[in-house]
Parts: structure tokens; C-alpha cells; sequence
């Protein structure tokens, strides 16, 4: 590095490029299975333990509207994971220590906001989705719960960024397994043992989450080089708060987007009976299974590009995103048929409910054949933020995910006044937004072969 070089070969710049994608990989990909077993936890034993309207409120609505804030405050600090990332791999030690300490100021600061923001805002955003009366003190309690220990979850959040920035993807993982075998066992004592109802299953993932930022901020405060935190150096520095803003403002505002049309498009669910609405939530958690693995290939394909680009090893770029692209679609299509085929035997996790089970299936069944049209999406948008490229992938989201998407809730779906028509909301959107994509990746000249 400028200052100080690091002592070991760096794999992600040096490696090969398959084998290292895959050593990334797999960290993150359980890291974010156990992520979702957070909420398959609560889903499961709240469902069972309490009942269909209690599992309705822990699920779509509660999750649609906290990914709406928490998504963009994620999002705009996924702008600090690029910069330190490009920083390591350029091996400039100054830039690297002030932007680790940048990151750390953004995620007190906006975990602070985010806690007085949803504990203001709880009651109104309810009432503007339309929660059904026997679900909405459900909601209420386990939003407040949840908004009133975000400060431990974007702490989390922003240290995992910063340690996979830093090719260190098997720590946040070793944390997020502490963290959820505490939040299964948490959810169990609250809920089914001391009957807190979704109050115990909200305490148990604030406490959880608790373990998991504590274990994040040792990690980076022992780290022995040019990237170690050092609490009393936490400020933002105007020049990288500036680049980290440049790169993060429009991912936030892109998870934004997403979450608008989803908050949209679960507030049309919430028109339709409980059966369905308990349905979609249970799809919800089957639903995540895919999303963990797509998201887990573009973390890594973001942080490749961003230290390869950092290093100005271009075919290694290139070659990143098609290695990536390639193991994304296998492991796509052979998800798909899994859960196609056994969907019904899935949903027996969470409810015994046989209108319920019939429901989600019929979701399921119908979104999971387009799955494999999101993934240029997914690939290509995170190849382009680790080259700094965020502004036209924000724009292609902006008029394909979310404008498209509210359109198609507001004008289209109520003319059919069916729960198939709402849904099809997504495999349209995806199959354009695609497209676009891949046109734009193109068109850049370092993503030529």
C-alpha cells in the first residue's frame, strides 16, 4: 500500500478467478441463509405458536415497509463496501483507514436516525398499506419493537460490508450463526415458553441482532494492518463521505425503488383474505431462499470488480462477471424445479393450513419459472456499482422496477381483481428490466471482449 503494503497475496486480484468466487461465495450465501433463518424463525414459530394473523404481521407487511427504510440506509452505506474495496485493492493505506472510518460515523449516525424515524412513522405507514383490523396490533407492536433496535442491525450491516470489502467473507458469517441459533433459541423462550406472542419474536431478532454487530465491531477493531477501526478516529471524512455518497445515494435509492413497488404491491395483497395474505407471506419466506443465493453472487461479483478495478486488472473484471453470470443461472434453474416441484411440502414449515398451503402454492408456482430473468439484474447491477457506476442502473430501476410496477398495481391489475394479476407485476418487470441491463453492460468499453 502507499504507507504500508499488505504482507499477503491478495486472491481476489490474483487467484483463480472461479475457485476464489467460490471461496467468496459460499460465506455469504450461508451468512444469508441463516439472515433469512432470522425471519423463518419468527415466521414458523409465531405462526404456529399464535396464529394466521400473527404470521401475516411478522411477514409481508412489517417486512415490506422496515426494508423500505432500512434498504435505503443499506444501500447508501453498500457506497463505503465499493470505495474500501477499490481502496484495498489500489493498496493505498491512507484512503483505506479514512474511509473504514467514514463508514463506521455513516452507520451510528443513520442507525440513530433510523430507530427516532420508525418509531415516528410506524402508525401512519400502517395505515397507508391497508392492514386488515385482526393483524394490525400485530404490526404495530413488532414495527416498534424491531425500529427501536435498528442502531445493532446497521451496525451489522455496514461491518459485514466493510469485512467483505476486505476479501473477509467467513467472519460475518461465524457472527450471523451465533446470532440466529440465539435468535431461534430467544424466539422459543419469549413465544412459546414465557407467551410474548410477535413481541418475544421481535425482542429475540433485536437481541440477536445485538450479538452480531458486537462480534462485527471486535473483528475490525482487532484487525492488525491499515484497515483496523479505531473507535476514537470514527468521523467522516469529507472526501470520502463524498465518493461514498456519490456511489451509495443512488444504490439507496434503487432499494428504495424496489421496496416502493413491493409496499405497493403488498398493500393490493392485503385487499384479498387472510388465507391469501398468509399465503404470500409464507411464498415470502420460501422466496427468500432464491433471493439469498442471487444476492450472495452479486455481493461477490461487486466486490470482485470493485478490487480488480481498483487494480486496474481489467480482464479480470470481465472475466468476474461471466464466471458469475454462468454458476448464477445453474444454480438458478436448479432451485426453480426444486421448489416447483416440492412447494407444497415447504409450506407445511410454517402453517398446517390447507387454504393457506393452496394459496402459496399457486403464488409459488407461478413466479418461480421467471426467476431466471432477474439475474442479469442482479449480476450486472452489482459489477456496475463495483466500477463506481451506479447513476443509469439507478435510472433503469427507477422506470422499469418501480414506475412500471406502480402502472401495472394502480391501472391493469384492478381490471382482472385477482391475486395472479398482481403478481404478474414481477416477471414483467423483470424480463424489461433485464434486457436493459444487459444493453447497458454492453455498451461499456472496459465490459468489452
Amino acid at each position: 500500500m502507499t504507507e504500508q503494503r499488505t504482507a499477503r497475496r491478495n486472491e481476489i486480484t490474483q487467484g483463480v478467478i472461479w475457485k476464489q468466487l467460490l471461496i467468496f461465495f459460499f460465506p455469504i450465501l450461508l451468512g444469508t441463509f441463516f439472515q433469512q433463518l432470522y425471519n423463518t424463525a419468527d415466521a414458523s414459530i409465531v405462526g404456529k405458536g399464535v396464529g394466521k394473523a400473527a404470521l401475516a404481521a411478522v411477514g409481508g407487511t412489517t417486512g415490506s415497509l422496515i426494508n423500505l427504510l432500512v434498504g435505503f440506509f443499506i444501500g447508501l452505506a453498500s457506497g463505503a463496501t465499493v470505495v474500501i474495496s477499490q481502496h484495498y485493492g489500489a493498496e493505498d493505506a491512507d484512503k483505506l483507514s479514512r474511509s473504514i472510518h467514514t463508514a463506521a460515523a455513516i452507520a451510528l449516525v443513520f442507525g440513530l436516525g433510523l430507530t427516532g424515524l420508525g418509531l415516528l412513522l410506524t402508525d401512519w405507514m400502517l395505515g397507508l398499506m391497508s392492514v386488515p383490523p385482526e393483524v394490525l396490533p400485530y404490526a404495530v407492536t413488532y414495527m416498534r419493537i424491531i425500529f427501536a433496535g435498528m442502531l445493532p442491525s446497521i451496525i451489522y450491516n455496514v461491518g459485514t460490508g466493510v469485512l467483505r470489502a476486505l476479501g473477509d467473507s467467513r467472519r460475518p458469517l461465524y457472527y450471523l450463526i451465533a446470532a440466529c441459533l440465539t435468535n431461534i433459541a430467544l424466539d422459543l423462550l419469549f413465544v412459546l415458553a414465557l407467551r410474548m406472542g410477535v413481541a418475544g419474536a421481535a425482542w429475540a431478532t433485536v437481541l440477536s441482532q445485538t450479538l452480531s454487530a458486537a462480534l462485527v465491531i471486535r473483528s475490525l477493531c482487532r484487525r492488525g494492518d491499515a484497515s483496523r477501526l479505531i473507535p476514537r478516529r470514527i468521523k467522516a471524512d469529507p472526501r470520502q463521505l463524498r465518493r461514498i455518497v456519490e456511489i451509495g445515494l443512488p444504490a439507496g435509492l434503487q432499494s428504495v425503488m424496489y421496496s416502493i413497488s413491493n409496499v405497493i404491491i403488498q398493500k393490493a395483497v392485503n385487499g384479498f383474505d387472510t388465507d391469501v395474505l398468509a399465503g404470500w407471506t409464507a411464498y415470502g419466506k420460501l422466496d427468500g431462499v432464491y433471493w439469498m443465493i442471487v444476492n450472495a453472487f452479486g455481493i461477490s461479483v461487486t466486490t470482485f470488480v470493485g478490487q480488480n478495478f481498483g487494480a486496474g486488472l481489467m480482464g479480470r473484471v470481465k472475466k468476474s462477471v461471466r464466471v458469475c453470470m454462468a454458476m448464477t443461472m445453474g444454480t438458478t434453474v436448479v432451485l426453480a424445479a426444486l421448489l416447483y416441484a416440492f412447494g407444497g411440502d415447504f409450506y407445511r414449515i410454517f402453517t398446517d393450513d390447507p387454504a393457506v398451503i393452496r394459496e402459496g402454492v399457486r403464488i409459488l408456482r407461478l413466479l418461480v419459472p421467471f426467476y431466471i430473468t432477474y439475474i442479469p439484474i442482479e449480476i450486472l447491477s452489482g459489477a456496475l456499482r463495483g466500477a463506481g457506476d451506479t447513476l443509469v442502473p439507478t435510472l433503469l430501476t427507477l422506470v422499469c422496477i418501480c414506475l412500471l410496477r406502480v402502472v401495472w398495481i394502480l391501472f391493469f391489475a384492478p381490471a382482472y381483481n385477482s391475486i395472479d394479476a398482481v403478481l404478474w407485476s414481477y416477471p414483467v418487470t423483470w424480463m424489461l428490466t433485464g434486457a436493459l441491463f444487459i444493453l447497458y453492460y454492453r455498451r461499456k468499453k472496459w465490459s468489452h471482449t
